[in-house]
């Protein structure tokens, strides 16, 4: 990797979490899917976002999931824990458990439900920053933790703490992104944490994206980012609009029902959802099959 390159690379599958018949952890699926999306040309991987139905995984078994990627991957990609709760006392705990298992760094989302002032969520990752040593990827998704996390906030973190490395920004607010990029300190990176976004966040000084898609077509989308980090934006546009319209059909529906269901039409199948999520129906595989024929993902 480039010297210049952002530590944790620019591909980052937010990898689904396999599940056997019965909707219980399938480890040796994990780490096979694992190891064909660093065969794909993933730069890291986060385990157990909400593509890997973090809110369902409790965490005993996040902790042999994190065990099983990490004893797949070995040492060839960085893998990347989610820990992040919306409780900060017990995102400490479950972190400081995490980190002997060999991870390379965390993701933490802003807390959800509670609906933190700005100053809430910088205490929370302030304090989860100042109790761990491995890096921190700051995660803001408001349509589903409800609030967004302020440009401000997020400069206050990545200027006060040293471990908190990157933002996975997926707020849709590019005015935002671009405050970020142009005032963070150096070797701060903003990840796009939407597919779709991935291009604009990118010329507005974005380093890559946290991805869904990658778990699908994942050569694909590392060829748009690497175009876009090389400055050609004309075939990065158009690799773009190649798969864009995958990138869109996946969120058809709460992710990750599609993606998984992508897997499975793709001939690597990962298992269902867990409850209050539900399988993708007969039209909406039918529908996506024929997206990912329409991308060439699918004979």
């Amino acid at each position: 990797m480039a010297d210049d390159a952002p530590r944790f690379g620019r591909l980052i599958p937010a990898m689904v979490t396999p599940f056997d018949e019965d909707r219980e952890l399938d480890l040796d699926r994990a780490q096979a899917l694992a190891d064909r999306l660093v065969e794909g040309g993933s730069d890291a991987l986060i385990i157990n976002g909400t593509t890997g139905e973090s809110p369902t995984v409790f965490y005993p078994q996040k902790m042999d999931l994190f065990r099983a990627v990490v004893a797949a991957v070995d040492g060839r990609v960085p893998v990347i824990a989610n820990v992040g709760d919306n409780c900060t006392a017990d995102t400490v705990e479950f972190a400081n458990n995490v980190a002997p298992l060999g991870v390379d760094g965390f993701m933490c989302v802003v807390p959800y439900y509670n609906k933190p002032p700005q100053e809430g969520m910088y205490q929370h990752f302030r304090t989860i920053a100042d109790a761990v040593e491995l890096p921190v990827i700051l995660y803001n998704i408001p349509g589903r933790c409800v609030v967004n996390m302020e440009a401000e906030t997020t400069l206050r973190l990545a200027h006060d703490c040293p471990n908190v490395i990157a933002i996975k920004e997926a707020s849709g607010r590019m005015d935002q992104v671009e405050r970020i990029v142009a005032e963070a300190p150096a070797g701060f990176s903003v990840y796009s944490g939407d597919d779709s976004a991935t291009l604009e966040i990118m010329r507005r000084g974005g380093v890559g994206v946290i991805s869904t898609i990658a778990n699908v077509a994942p050569a694909r989308m590392k060829e748009i980012v690497d175009l876009c980090a090389a400055g050609e934006w004309e075939r990065a546009g158009q690799a773009n609009e190649a798969l864009l319209p995958l990138m869109e059909g996946l969120f058809a529906t709460s992710n990750p029902i599609l993606v998984k269901e992508a897997l499975k039409l793709a001939g690597f199948p990962v298992g269902g959802v867990r409850l209050p999520l539900v399988d993708a129906t007969p039209e909406q595989s039918e529908t996506l099959a024929a997206i990912m024929r329409q991308v060439g993902v699918l004979a």
